[in-house]
């Protein structure tokens, strides 16, 4: 076993996600523990523009048309190979859809330990979040190589990115005759909704909504401050708002100038995909939802009472 720290990049149609930054945020510091140096590893095409930003000392780049789109056979058959050859002393990984399920894979092929749900690793020590962020544990860091999956939280992502890309070194591609599963193609949501990554003002709302009537005091209050509302998954499985809407893994991720989250508790899913935003203001009866873990302000209160008082307050203030 090496002392490197490897960080597997998460890309989707030429964008690095914001999770690979925060995972070599923590990749730096664990390094200077070790004495190692943080490796990113990147599959597929486009190295030089994916790399650009990356705070690594190098950046391991496998290119093959089987690892050109992202699949978990493809990509944890290329990991195998390069942990068995390369002995890392850590791998990251986001925590998302795709590096929880790679994380799996690797741990189970390997007999390798898994940190889930991991927010820092420090002193030899790392804390995680448990029953949906509502708990935080610590640990000893295993002494053998060990798998990460890392959630937002315990770093900025502007502490994973550099002004100067890293050197790009290309690795052999490993076995992949195995691979079982192929992209097939992307589905797009239908059209003619509007685009929540673009806007700079987002409503969000979660369960606390009760039911979809209360959707007309989300909108009016959207209205009120020229934004959109968008919601976490408790809303969309319900119907009240359409897939196009949702924030978190299985949605999309959100860098408004203002998030307004409304009667969101704070899950992992979620909270991933909203530390783009400038300003998060977070409403919730819960005091120990982890959503105020993530805001600038927070209120203790019943976002049904909040959006009427609200939406008039604003009216008010802008003159109409």
């Amino acid at each position: 076993m090496n002392q490197d720290i490897f960080v597997l990049v998460e890309h989707l149609r030429g964008q690095v996600a914001d999770i690979t930054y925060v995972a070599l945020a923590q990749a730096q510091s664990l390094a200077v523990e070790t004495g190692g140096k943080v490796i990113a590893v990147l599959f597929g095409g486009n190295a030089v523009e994916l790399s650009k930003n990356l705070a690594a000392d190098m950046v391991l780049h496998v290119e093959s048309p089987v690892l050109a789109e992202y699949t978990c056979d493809a990509y944890a058959s290329a990991l195998t190979g390069l942990i068995k050859e390369k002995s890392p002393r850590a791998v990251l990984m986001g925590d998302t859809t795709m590096g929880a399920e790679v994380a799996g894979v690797l741990s189970a092929r390997l007999g390798m330990p898994l940190i889930s749900n991991c927010v820092s690793i420090k002193g030899g020590k790392f804390s995680a979040k448990i029953c949906g962020g509502k708990m935080m544990v610590e640990g000893e860091l295993p002494a053998e190589p060990v798998l990460v999956a890392m959630v937002p939280g315990g770093f900025r992502v502007e502490q994973g990115q550099a002004a100067k890309a890293p050197e790009i070194k290309t690795s052999p591609v490993p076995d992949l005759s195995g691979v079982r599963v192929a992209f097939k193609q992307y589905v797009e949501p239908e059209g003619g909704d509007i685009d929540i990554t673009t806007q700079k003002i987002l409503v969000g709302v979660g369960r606390g909504l009760q039911n979809g009537d209360n959707l007309e005091l989300a909108e009016e209050l959207a209205e009120a401050l020229g934004g959109a509302v968008c919601a976490s998954r408790p809303v969309v499985d319900q119907g009240w708002l359409p897939t196009t809407r949702l924030v978190g893994k299985s949605g999309k991720a959100i860098k408004p100038k203002l998030y307004l989250a409304l009667g969101i508790s704070g899950a992992p899913e979620h909270t991933e995909t909203i530390t783009g935003s400038e300003m998060i203001i977070a409403v919730n009866t819960d005091p120990a939802a982890p959503i105020f873990d993530l805001a600038k302000y927070g209120a203790e209160v019943d976002m049904l009472d909040l959006m009427p008082a609200l939406s008039e307050a604003v009216r008010k203030a802008k003159g109409g």
